[in-house]
């Protein structure tokens, strides 16, 4: 069994989507991130970052328990757990790292401070740096649109793998970005596309939020 401590960010997402793709058995955790649960000493003990979200794996290797944190290490570490959505060919392989190192730096890092120069602007504080990084979030997703000029339905190529799950529930918060992702016709289609599977849209909402956002 896997423990997953986490709450329905756009972190979190990537664990619970991904356990959900594999077919997993799980438990979650939930945290109270607004009461800084995941600062807690309890906490540290699993990712001394104090973030979420962290796995750990009751059966691990040699049948240990084992601890993962990072939303991109718990990726891989799934994928090589469960032989899924990570391809073995050394030239697939390699796109779907690129562009999973991609999202997870990159898409995740430029969406986050949108978010928090957002959420500062709309309680009523200073966001100097709205603009900027609005800005420089506009040209993470060209790069992506012309990732995908090529035809290809997902981000690695024809197959679904853990690069789209690792960028997805950050593009999932688009509007919220105040991005125009009609702008955007290959993101959008290859958005489109990924949503509707049964697997990232149960993902999506665990542990449950209930306010769609």
């Amino acid at each position: 069994m896997i423990v997953l401590y986490s709450k329905a960010t756009g972190n979190g997402r990537k664990a619970s989507i991904m356990l959900e793709e594999c077919g997993l058995g799980y438990r979650v955790r939930p945290l109270d991130l607004d009461a800084r649960e995941q600062k807690q000493p309890w906490f540290l003990t699993l990712n001394p970052q104090g973030r979420i979200p962290v796995i750990v794996d009751e059966d691990g290797p040699g049948g240990k328990p084992v601890t993962v944190f990072e939303s991109g290490a718990i990726l891989v570490y799934l994928a090589e757990k469960t032989g899924k959505l990570l391809p073995t060919v050394p030239r697939e392989r390699a796109e779907t790292m690129k562009w999973l190192m991609y999202a997870t730096s990159h898409v995740t890092f430029t969406g986050m401070q949108v978010h928090w120069q957002v959420r500062l602007r709309d309680g009523g504080k200073p966001a100097a740096l709205l603009d900027v990084w609005k800005e420089e979030n506009e040209r993470v997703y060209g790069a992506l649109e012309l990732g995908l000029a090529d035809g290809r339905r997902f981000m690695a190529g024809d197959s679904f793998t853990i690069a789209d799950i690792a960028a997805y529930p950050w593009i999932y918060r688009w509007r919220f970005q105040e991005i125009a992702l009609g702008d955007y016709p290959n993101l959008e289609a290859w958005f489109n596309r990924v949503g509707q599977r049964p697997g990232v849209r149960r993902g999506l909402d665990v542990p449950p939020r209930g306010d769609g956002m």
